[in-house]
């Protein structure tokens, strides 16, 4: 199938093509699983959704969104034998609570993320968390215009600025795009900018991943909701010298194309955006979701499905992709054969991306329902949570070498 759209705001031709092919083959023998942590749901942490950033010890570092002295969630450390080290517990107060986004390091090794709820108005927070521990409280949402609930990652410039969505709040209470410009002077206070608030309608509602940057300074990120068909949306923010502005490069519409993307963007080294959508893929509400990429071309952009997940409803991917060369790694939330998850890799060989399931859950003491990005270590071994399941049902922390 082969046809040509334009965008909503009549900016950018695109072609959809659907129907190449992927080849399911079985997992590599060599593959084995390891779960190197189990939650108690206590002082470790409970229901960990959000994976893990490593450092260049292989130490890993994440959040649970529950769990901790107050109950309310706690940014942790695990080495790669799975001893945890609790970092920091959020008491629910203006300190924050409820982190569910993927954290991102700094250079010193400062921790930096955000939090759904807590602050002063119970909309959720900006933080960062110190090697030793010290939480400092960088933006505090109000709900209202400046955004509010954020559940994504943040993304960090070279100046050290940071990026981020919400996915409540702004001008039209459907969310936002911000910037957190990073104070000259180590006294000095953190100032938002509201790059973005979407609408109601065609440009996107409800983002529930973050943003990525590219050389330029334009940002890419994916919608929830809105858009034409009211399945989501690929948008760019393209930056100029005193605005952002906003272009709609797909729009889904729940048939093989997918649609309803909780995940992110990633970009290659020739600017091609790689992505997943939940739902869909099997033509309307059927199917477990699909894996595209969007490409640069000549006037425009090329949107590929490349792969169509196995599964039913909003059963896919729900966290970005990691893409190691010609590889993408990523897991899946409750399909498979016990309906608890999966792991798998797609890896391109002449223009054909062929799929391989990594690993099945169970539900059991392995763990149940991995909303979780992946990381590798310098060996390439995969690490990654699972929200529920283990000996206390409260997640696992997961380890795949190949």
């Amino acid at each position: 199938m082969r046809f040509e759209s334009i965008s909503a705001k009549g900016t950018l031709a695109l072609v959809f093509m659907l129907g190449l092919a992927t080849v399911a083959v079985l997992p590599a023998s060599a593959q084995t699983f390891s779960v190197i942590h189990t939650f108690t749901g206590t002082s470790d942490g409970q229901d960990p959704i959000a994976g893990f950033v490593i450092d260049a010890a292989g130490n890993l570092y994440g959040t649970a969104t529950g769990g901790g002295s107050h109950w309310k969630g706690l940014v942790f450390k695990l080495n790669s034998s799975g001893q945890q080290t609790v970092l920091y517990n959020f008491a629910g107060g203006t300190d924050g609570q409820t982190p569910e986004g993927r954290l991102i390091m700094d250079k010193p090794g400062n921790l930096y993320g955000t939090t759904n709820a807590g602050g002063v108005s119970n909309a959720g927070t900006v933080f960062q968390v110190s090697p030793n521990g010290k939480e400092k409280v960088l933006h505090v949402f109000s709900g209202g215009t400046d955004g509010g609930s954020p559940v994504a990652g943040l993304t960090m410039d070279t100046a050290g600025n940071l990026y981020g969505t919400t996915t409540a709040g702004g001008s039209n209470g459907n969310g936002t795009v911000f910037k957190l410009v990073k104070p000259t002077g180590t006294s000095g206070a953190w100032k938002e900018e509201v790059l973005y608030s979407f609408g109601t309608g065609t440009d996107g509602a409800v983002p529930i991943a973050g943003v990525i940057l590219d050389v330029s300074g334009n940002l890419y990120g994916t919608t929830s909701a809105g858009g034409t068909y009211g399945y989501g949306t690929i948008f760019e923010l393209k930056r100029s010298a005193h605005a952002y502005t906003e272009s709609i490069l797909y729009e889904f519409t729940l048939g093989l194309d997918g649609g309803i993307p909780y995940a992110g963007l990633v970009m290659d080294s020739k600017g091609n955006l790689y992505g997943a959508a939940s739902d869909g893929g099997g033509g309307g509400d059927n199917g477990g979701g699909t894996v595209f990429e969007l490409s640069r071309a000549s006037g425009g952009w090329t949107f590929n499905v490349i792969s169509a997940l196995a599964g039913w409803g909003i059963s896919g991917t729900f966290r970005d992709l990691l893409l190691e060369g010609n590889t993408i790694y990523a897991t899946t939330h409750c399909d498979g054969t016990y309906s608890a998850g999966t792991v798998y890799k797609l890896t391109q060989t002449g223009g054909t991306w062929t799929y391989t399931s990594l690993y099945i859950f169970t539900g059991g003491s392995d763990g149940l329902f991995s909303f979780s990005n992946l990381v590798s270590d310098k060996q390439g071994n995969l690490y990654g949570t699972t929200n529920e399941g283990g000996a206390d049902g409260s997640g696992t922390a997961f380890k795949i070498t190949p």
